[in-house]
């Protein structure tokens, strides 16, 4: 049976045939790939930004003011209205609370300490007992449980019994405690609103502890007079997909005020969860159209490699295709062959890539940072696979049967002039249109740096992708590779000048064919060149990255380890926090810290006290943000230190004696060893001699141990008149003659004879504001107070601020020492900065201590959580099929270019030969015209991807929620990569101009023979 002649005329070049079929498979497994993982990373991120999301983030919280006839009506319109919004009902907690009931036996007094009770659906999920039982409906007396912070301060014991009686209802409520409880989580965001749960007891102008908790049923029946209730929606969002994110925003962002027009008039709805879902479907929308660059580069290279090959196979048969043309054959019966002849390299790999993608796919997978992130890649091809598959496949036979369709047109003789003149010159070069194609992607970059992002507002009022913006680091790779092609002829004319001055042949004779054919070697160094710049871009985009998250994990964290939490509590008190935290596994460094939004000048900062001599352990601050040294700030951010008088010994009572002119308030500062400073009321002064027992003991809390020395920094009073007669620590009695009151309210240790400017490190934006510079000394308003600060330095982006967040950054002694110097209580250490080589055993022994109340943000965590965020890490993924991608069209379009070139070149070197040319100068010359086209390609491609590099890859780095990085990115070349990379790939095609040359040799030797 005779074979169809398309089928006949497609294996006549077998060779070509083999390039053209490696290039479409390539493409299309690739892109395959590409669009299996980009659908992967947008619903595997989307699910894990839902699922990692604080409780704050995802919980809605509705409150109303109830009465036990409206609980069920509001209840029932509260669920209903949940789930119309999640279609279909998520956990709803309700929690209630009660009017105020006055302590036991405080009936009579005129300020009585109170009582709440309360009811929480689940509590028990949540907390632990300690002692007793849960409490139970009915009965004569109302079962309650309460908390440890709460029996603590009360006093109350499972087991016990009392009676009380309510503010505004006078009957008695007879209440046994049946039990106590632990939160197993009081500082987690659950209890952002239920303080008085969490810490047992508010304290303002009435002291209020509970609450009791009872069941829900008892608190129907007797607390529930026009109270308030709080439902708290906790949804399952671990099903979430890109497409149900905007819809579900609005649906939730509905909830108030549809519960409003259903009768529910005192609802309140108060959550972040539509703000989070609609910033999700934002950074789902950039995270996919950001792995379109990639995409579209593959893209490009691939449609050029094809349409070298199909110029190739052209070439190659434009006589042929003029012989048949002048025998009668018409353009359609050509095309029909051409077009035939493309199909039948294109279907078979649109058939067969949809099935190699997945195992491509879980190559990829095993990357660290895809594997780390949970991110399971697909593993079956779907429809929407099999379309991207045909599309490539059918643009890649059109790009196949484009150059046929030309040459078609020309007769024999044309054909015979053509290659007389060598070729048309080419229209690039000619037109500009090089010129112009810069001009394009320059305005694409430029939108991409003042946008952030490769998405802009639609006609609509929503985002989109913007096609302009995503292809323009294509553009401008192709643009600049185009430019580079001028370079080709007269680094060519310069390396015949170069060569024709040296005595061997083979050089000389090689770049004086480059010279003479300049645009035959254009078309490999053009897809040399990009691929190169494609490949040097995706690793310095993948370390950028890596590098980045390193960046921001040490800006957000601020050091190794930052603890936050009250400053003073229970079961760590203000001086036992410190101990308790210096101590842990691991802790090489430590300095107590203040941290708060501040007032300077009129602008919003954050102000930022930590011990200046202790910086350089524990301030992460990256070089290129400030012109200053973290060392240098260390040296110059120490100011006036406070006078102190140390107390001997660990003494656990100290008795102040001071004489008062009038019925005043006064304070007592004191400090231990860790650098803790601390307040302690001295009560109301009566007029004369006043003697005062302080128990320091307590400044511990329950578990908590001082870190002595303890030293006395000052007395604080709202008059003047004060005078301190004597001190003494556990009865032994303390110096004070050097107590002296240079200040109206403020009692010293030591003299004072005014303090220079406070020492301070701001942020460029504050630095104007105050119109201060490096070294420059002025007044700024602080918290309503003008001090004459003096400026040490200025950094670009103060660690632990938010984005774009002004800061003030000063040394923890020093500060305390002004507040005191203004008769003002000291700043309290709100957070403690430690530095630790392993924070895993710190981190856990926090973990296992709820009690102490402390928010962890650990740098290792962070950099791990950064690392492991699809939607921030999913590119990396797409740069590296992309990257092994262009090298494999690389390789393709110079395997087949250099082999079809050399055997056109066949008559050439026989009579190179017959002249009496060696095999070795042959090879020489074939390596000089090849090691021109792959230097010139290496050179130029490093260079433009370095300038692409610097213009795009910083712009393209963001954060999970697709916001700007902070600090700035910077780009990061891994030179060490890149050079073995260039290496490797300078000789795999060094090695087929090798083979190419050994084919010709073994070609004479069979002529010869």
């Amino acid at each position: 049976m005779r074979a169809p002649l398309v089928v006949k005329r497609a294996f006549s070049e077998p060779l070509l045939l083999l390039a053209a079929f490696g290039s479409i498979m390539l493409a299309t497994t690739t892109l395959v790939a590409l669009t299996m993982y980009a659908s992967s990373i947008a619903g595997a991120g989307v699910r894990r930004v839902a699922e990692t999301a604080s409780f704050g983030r995802t919980a809605t919280t509705i409150s109303a003011q109830i009465t036990a006839e409206t609980l069920p009506t509001y209840d029932r319109a509260v669920r209903d209205e949940l789930t119309r919004a999640y279609t279909t009902l998520p956990a709803v907690t309700t929690s209630l609370r009660s009017d105020s009931y006055v302590m036991p036996g405080q009936d009579g007094k005129k300020v009585p300490e109170l009582l709440r009770f309360g009811s929480y659906d689940g509590l028990d999920r949540h907390a632990r007992l300690v002692s007793g039982a849960w409490p139970r409906a009915g009965g004569d007396r109302v079962e309650v449980a309460i908390s440890v912070p709460a029996a603590a301060a009360t006093g109350f014991e499972a087991g016990q019994e009392f009676v009380t009686k309510g503010r505004l209802d006078s009957r008695p409520v007879a209440v046994r405690v049946a039990g106590v409880f632990q939160l197993a989580d009081p500082v987690g965001e659950r209890w952002a609103g239920e303080e008085l749960l969490s810490r047992g007891a508010e304290r303002g102008e009435f002291t209020t502890y509970g609450p009791l908790m009872v069941a829900k049923e008892t608190f129907v029946a007797r607390f529930a007079t026009s109270v308030r209730a709080i439902w708290t929606v906790e949804p399952d969002l671990g099903a979430l997909t890109p497409e149900r994110l905007r819809p579900l925003a609005a649906a939730v962002g509905q909830v108030g005020e549809r519960l409003m027009a259903a009768g529910c008039v005192s609802c309140v709805t108060a959550g972040q969860l539509p703000e989070l879902l609609t910033q999700l479907a934002t950074a789902s929308l950039v995270a996919r159209s950001t792995m379109l660059i990639p995409v579209l580069q593959l893209l490009l290279l691939a449609a050029y490699a094809l349409m070298l090959t199909a110029r190739l196979l052209a070439d190659h048969r434009r006589m042929e295709v003029a012989l048949l043309r002048s025998r009668g054959a018409g353009t359609v019966r050509l095309a029909a062959l051409a077009g035939g002849e493309a199909l039948l390299v294109a279907v078979p790999c649109a058939v067969v890539a949809p099935f190699l993608g997945p195992p491509l796919l879980a190559v990829v997978h095993q990357l660290p940072w895809i594997r780390a992130s949970g991110v399971r890649l697909a593993s079956v091809a779907d429809l929407g696979s099999f379309l991207v598959s045909f599309g490539v496949a059918l643009a890649a036979a059109v790009l196949l049967v484009l150059p046929a369709l030309v040459g078609a047109r020309r007769t024999y003789v044309q054909e015979q002039t053509a290659r007389g003149r060598g070729g048309v010159r080419g229209l690039i070069e000619g037109a500009g249109a090089d010129l112009a194609l810069l001009a394009v992607a320059a305005l694409a970059i430029w939108q991409l740096r003042h946008y952030g992002a490769p998405v802009t507002a639609t006609a609509a009022g929503g985002l989109g992708m913007d096609p302009l913006i995503i292809s323009g680091p294509a553009l401008a790779l192709l643009a600049g590779g185009m430019l580079g092609l001028r370079l080709v002829p007269r680094v060519s004319k310069l390396a015949e000048k170069l060569t024709s001055r040296r005595p061997t042949l083979a050089p000389a004779l090689g770049a004086w064919q480059v010279s003479r054919r300049p645009l035959k070697y254009a078309g490999p160094a053009l897809l040399l060149t990009l691929a190169i710049a494609i490949g040097i871009v995706s690793l310095a985009t993948t370390s950028t990255w890596q590098a980045s998250q390193l960046d921001q994990a040490d800006h957000q964290a601020g050091s190794d380890l930052r603890l936050s939490g009250p400053a003073d509590g229970p079961e760590l008190g203000s001086l036992g926090r410190g101990t308790a935290f210096t101590t842990l596994p691991g802790v090489t460094t430590a300095s107590p810290a203040f941290r708060e939004q501040v007032e300077v000048s009129g602008e919003s900062a954050v102000l930022l006290g930590v011990e200046a001599g202790k910086l350089g352990e524990l301030f992460d601050l990256r070089p290129d943000l400030s012109a200053q040294t973290v060392a240098q700030m260390s040296r110059a951010l120490p100011g006036d230190q406070a006078g102190r008088l140390e107390l001997p010994g660990r003494p656990r009572t100290l008795t102040v004696r001071v004489v008062a002119a009038g019925a005043v308030p006064a304070r007592l500062v004191l400090s231990d060893a860790l650098g803790t400073w601390r307040d302690l009321p001295l009560g109301d002064l009566r007029p004369g001699e006043n003697r005062i027992e302080l128990d320091l003991a307590a400044l511990a809390g329950r578990s908590g141990r001082i870190t002595y020395p303890l030293a006395l920094r000052g007395l604080l009073t709202d008059e003047t008149g004060l005078r301190l007669t004597g001190l003494s620590a556990d009865g032994r009695d303390l110096p004070v003659s050097q107590a002296a009151s240079e200040t109206p309210g403020l009692i010293t240790f030591a003299p004072q004879h005014g303090l220079r400017p406070l020492p301070v490190v701001l942020t460029p934006g504050l630095a104007a504001s105050l119109k201060l510079g490096v070294g420059q000394t002025g007044p700024a308003r602080f918290a309503g107070r003008v001090l004459q600060v003096k400026v040490v330095g200025v950094v670009a982006s103060m660690p632990t601020s938010a984005p774009g967040q002004q800061a003030v950054l000063a040394d923890w002694e020093t500060l305390q020492a002004y507040e005191l110097a203004a008769a003002r209580p000291p700043r309290p250490a709100t957070e403690w900065w430690l530095a630790a080589a392993d924070t895993a055993r710190a981190r856990e022994l926090l973990r296992e201590n709820p009690q102490w109340e402390v928010t962890t943000v650990d740098r290792s965590e962070l950099t791990v959580a950064l690392r492991d965020d699809p939607l921030a890490s999913g590119l990396q993924g797409a740069l590296i099929l992309g990257f092994a991608a262009a090298l494999g069209f690389a390789v393709l379009g110079f395997l087949a270019n250099a082999v079809v070139v050399a055997r056109e070149r066949r008559p050439e070197f026989a009579v190179l030969r017959a002249l009496g040319t060696s095999s070795r100068q042959v090879f020489g010359l074939l390596a000089t015209e090849q090691a021109f086209v792959i230097g010139l390609s290496l050179i130029a491609g490093t260079g433009l991807a370095v300038i692409i590099g610097n213009l795009v890859v910083p712009r393209i780095v963001l954060t999970g929620q697709a916001s700007a990085v902070t600090p700035g990115v910077l780009l990061h070349i891994p030179w060490a990569a890149t050079a073995a990379m260039l290496v490797l790939v300078a000789g795999v095609l060094l090695g087929i101009v090798a083979a190419m040359a050994r084919h010709l040799r073994l070609g004479q030797i069979v002529e010869e023979q």
